[in-house]
């Protein structure tokens, strides 16, 4: 992962790429795209601005498996070739966007969960949030990849902290469009927009679900970081990370 004092794309990119070649993780070249509110207005919510928040209580069962996604879309970019000036073509460029997390159980255990080092978690047992693979669905419905947290276990977490980093292709967060999406059953889809962008940085913590008197909410917390340790600073979990992997602290 890049050192703090890291910031210049060339050397963001590197790093990115070491980190892909030294996890496995391969390229997923987009999602299910950005979605709007006018598209939705009876069955999502949106928060589009940093701070806001929503709060949902849980039924009489508790809460279900909560499914928390990422969706964007690829940029498209004009064919420079002769034919392509021609016929005003356009190409989708790939851009390798993956979902993370930090997270704090009731006990004070923390940790992370991401495809890089293998963090993929537990379902069933501590942490009880589980990592997908890649599916690597490209431009198809669905997400490439999600967070799923046990919501029978959701007593036993504290808070969840939701991020999303960009592998391979220019950190150009305006054009991808990025938003989480909490599907919590029984409620409405939960959005979280990305309306502030800083393209010089390739990691963006999105949201955070914390437990409320045994409810969750939701905050849009959009804030970007030049690496895990400074997120992870920022928003107090307190984890020791070297070379990009995390060490308990």
């Amino acid at each position: 992962m890049a050192k703090k004092e890291v910031t210049s794309l060339e050397s963001l990119a590197k790093a990115s790429e070491s980190i892909v070649d030294f996890s496995g993780h391969g390229t997923a070249l987009g999602a299910a795209g950005y979605r709007e509110a006018s598209d939705h207005p009876d069955n999502c919510e949106f928060l589009s601005e940093p701070g806001q928040s929503i709060s949902i209580s849980p039924g009489q069962e508790g809460f279900e498996s909560i499914l928390v996604g990422v969706a964007w879309d690829n940029i498209k970019s004009k064919n420079s070739g002769l034919f392509g000036r021609w016929f005003k073509k356009v190409a989708k460029v790939g851009v390798d966007l993956d979902i993370g997390c930090l997270y704090e159980l009731q006990d004070g255990t923390r940790g992370s969960i991401q495809a890089f080092g293998e963090k993929f978690g537990d379902f069933n047992d501590p942490p009880y949030i589980s990592l997908s693979g890649d599916e690597r669905t490209g431009d198809a419905e669905g997400h490439d990849e999600y967070l799923l947290i046990n919501g029978k276990k959701w007593n036993e977490i504290k808070r969840i902290l939701v991020y999303i980093y960009i592998y391979k292709g220019a950190p150009t967060w305006s054009e991808i469009k990025p938003q989480i999406v909490i599907d919590v059953p029984g409620e409405n889809d939960l959005y979280v927009t990305l309306n502030a962008h800083d393209d010089k940085l390739s990691l963006c913590a999105v949201g955070e679900l914390q437990n409320i008197r045994g409810g969750i909410k939701l905050t849009n917390t959009t804030e970007y970081f030049p690496g895990h340790q400074e997120m992870d600073r920022a928003f107090g979990y307190g984890l020791e990370w070297a070379d990009g992997q995390k060490r308990p602290a």
